[in-house]
């Protein structure tokens, strides 16, 4: 008899009131099982209210269980997050075959959005905030991580440009963002199609890059250059001579 059945019998014979699975698992299957709980409850209710007696009772385990395999709430919410992401990157990998830029941020786009509509509850997860003492979850995490698989495509075009390659992480995060933020919005809605969500973030994004300026002035310095330069409405002044007095 395994720990965990060892676990379970003390919980039913104590007289405890958590309800323990009668069904006989395997470690790994104990395991798999409480992720996939796990998964369930952080996207309904959010890992701060979440708690370990839920995930007990909806696992059918008593709590002891769940610590034997995680250690906690913050290790089963840690491993569920890993995994979404890990999901998240292989999706963009696989889709990212194109050559042509352009080509290259629609497949990532979409492949994103493919991510959010089809696995909406570890999108819902990966948004959320994280608990104060992780670094794993939360969308700035989220935008982070993703955008570092993707900054290859700006930081060669930015190379051929003559561009600061440097700034690429800049750029690439403000497009993550965007998608990220339009998927959030997106997964209530539905409509349109993804493929054309992902066209119309790509139209944005791709002129935007079209016509960026290598040194882009900031607000404060194009308000001294208006105001050092000439006015082109300014009326010439005229000089004026005192006129002769007339001879008789």
């Amino acid at each position: 008899m395994t720990d965990e059945h060892k676990v379970g019998r003390a919980a039913k014979g104590s007289g405890g009131s958590i309800p323990v699975s009668s069904k006989r698992m395997t470690g790994r299957q104990r395991r798999e099982q409480l992720l996939d709980v796990g998964r369930e409850l952080f996207a309904e209710r959010g890992y701060e209210a979440t708690s370990i007696e839920e995930i007990a009772t909806r696992a059918k385990v008593s709590k002891p269980v769940v610590y034997e395999h995680f250690r906690g709430k913050e290790g089963l919410y840690a491993v569920v997050v890993d995994r979404e992401m890990k999901t998240l990157f292989e999706r963009i990998t696989v889709a990212l075959d194109g050559r042509h830029p352009r080509r290259l941020l629609f497949q990532a786009a979409e492949a994103f959005l493919g991510y959010i509509e089809e696995e909406p509850d570890g999108f819902r997860i990966l948004v959320r905030d994280s608990p104060v003492a992780s670094s794993a979850g939360g969308l700035a995490s989220l935008i982070g991580d993703v955008a570092a698989r993707v900054d290859f495509i700006l930081a060669d075009q930015f190379k051929r440009r003559g561009f600061d390659r440097k700034l690429a992480p800049l750029y690439s995060r403000a497009l993550v963002g965007m998608v990220a933020q339009v998927g959030g919005w997106w997964l209530e809605t539905r409509k349109p199609s993804r493929e054309k969500v992902a066209a119309h973030l790509v139209n944005l994004a791709w002129n935007g890059l079209g016509h960026l300026e290598a040194e882009p002035a900031t607000v404060r310095r194009r308000s001294r250059v208006r105001k050092a330069a000439p006015s082109k409405t300014a009326k010439r002044t005229v000089p004026t001579t005192t006129p002769r007095p007339a001879t008789t």
